[in-house]
């Protein structure tokens, strides 16, 4: 193999929200430049001109194809077709001229758009999908509108999808679950996220708070956490519960109020920028997420020293819990056992404390260094063969 620096392009929409793709996206790739000294470019489609929400390092190369993309997401779904095609013929066409200029040795899709296409892009790099969900959880098609000919379009799509992933070099997914679920390919590994910090200093586990990370949306469950925290509430006098993260928080405000929960003990906040600082200044945090690909915020929890509560959700929160020894995992959607694990770490200081400090030793198995390791040696193997 050549002793250069490896040559990475990746693929993927935006960088300019806080989801957690992008987040883990530039981890990984700024570690990549930084400390192995690979020569990395990252592709993009949409919001051109905006700024990146997380840091991007100097030395990587960024690509704007300003394909907006985003203009799908408020048509109807027979409108879509007629929009969709003209900008993923584009894109493809964009994407083919710089792959065959750039000539890396390895191609990562986010597997967004380009998936369709990517295999077929002679450039001469090797090609990897990584996924940041579960399964069952990518491109859902279900909803209250669906109908014969949208269900037709699921499956075709699906099949098509399988096709692509068998092509791929490899296919890296977060949890060995999720590994098991693609059970028609031979070609996925594990790889978990990285933690993206390991603080030098942990939570005193003196505030009588309780912090939740999350976006204000159905998926991350705010409204059974609620639920739950109006039962919590009513078992302890002095505990707080604050939800830090983005999105409309009109209905949940609306569930407070039906719900007769304490406003001055149990506050939804926006985001903050310095989410550190508030895990060091809590005790206990709390995932209520019906699905997880992963759980970033349990592992930055658990690195802040805090134990944590989490719906045994598919499939992240498993793969990092041990439940019991640094945290507890309940039935999924279950409110009265999240309620009952909430008041039990609440009241037994020793069970709190030994579940925080044994969290800390866990998450040493995401340090960033190690799961870079991980991905050169993935790099490595896939130049080979």
């Amino acid at each position: 193999m050549s002793t250069r620096p490896l040559k990475l392009v990746y693929i993927t929409p935006s960088i300019h929200t806080a989801d957690g793709a992008a987040r883990v996206l530039t981890l990984k790739a700024n570690y990549f430049a930084e400390h192995y000294g690979y020569d990395i470019t990252i592709i993009l489609t949409e919001a051109k001109g905006q700024p990146f929400f997380y840091h991007v390092s100097d030395k990587i190369k960024i690509i704007n194809y300003d394909l907006d993309f985003e203009q799908l997401w408020n048509c109807p779904f027979w409108k879509k077709f007629f929009i969709y095609i003209p900008k993923q013929l584009k894109f493809k066409k964009l994407l083919k001229r710089d792959l065959m200029r750039i000539h890396p040795d390895i191609t990562i899709s986010l597997l967004r758009r380009e998936i369709n296409f990517l295999n077929g892009i002679h450039d001469g790099s090797k090609k990897i999908g990584e996924i940041h969900v579960h399964r069952d959880n990518y491109r859902n098609f279900k909803d209250e509108n669906s109908n014969f000919i949208m269900d037709a379009f699921a499956k075709l799509w699906s099949r098509q999808l399988l096709n692509n992933l068998k092509k791929l070099d490899r296919f890296v997914v977060l949890t060995d679950k999720d590994r098991k679920a693609w059970t028609e390919l031979n070609n996925v590994v594990t790889i978990p996220n990285p933690s993206p910090f390991m603080p030098t200093t942990v939570s005193p586990l003196t505030e009588k708070r309780i912090i939740a990370v999350a976006r204000y949306s159905h998926e991350k469950g705010i409204d059974l956490l609620l639920e739950a925290w109006a039962k919590v509430e009513k078992r302890t006098k002095e505990w707080r519960l604050d939800v830090y993260g983005d999105g409309d928080t009109t209905a949940f405000n609306a569930l407070i109020d039906r719900l007769g929960i304490d406003r001055n003990r149990c506050l939804l906040n926006g985001r903050t920028g310095d989410i550190e600082k508030e895990y060091l200044r809590s005790s206990i945090a709390v995932c209520s997420s019906r699905f997880e690909g992963f759980g970033m915020i349990i592992i930055e929890a658990m690195a802040c020293g805090l134990a944590v509560v989490s719906f045994d959700c598919p499939w992240g929160p498993q793969s990092i819990i041990k439940n019991g020894e640094d945290g507890f995992l309940v039935e999924n959607g279950n409110i009265e056992k999240m309620a009952d694990a909430l008041v039990r770490l609440i009241e037994d200081d020793n069970k709190r404390h030994t579940f925080a400090k044994n969290a800390i030793q866990n998450v040493k198995r995401f340090q960033m260094e190690k799961i870079a390791e991980q991905w050169r040696q993935l790099f490595e193997n896939v130049i080979r063969s």
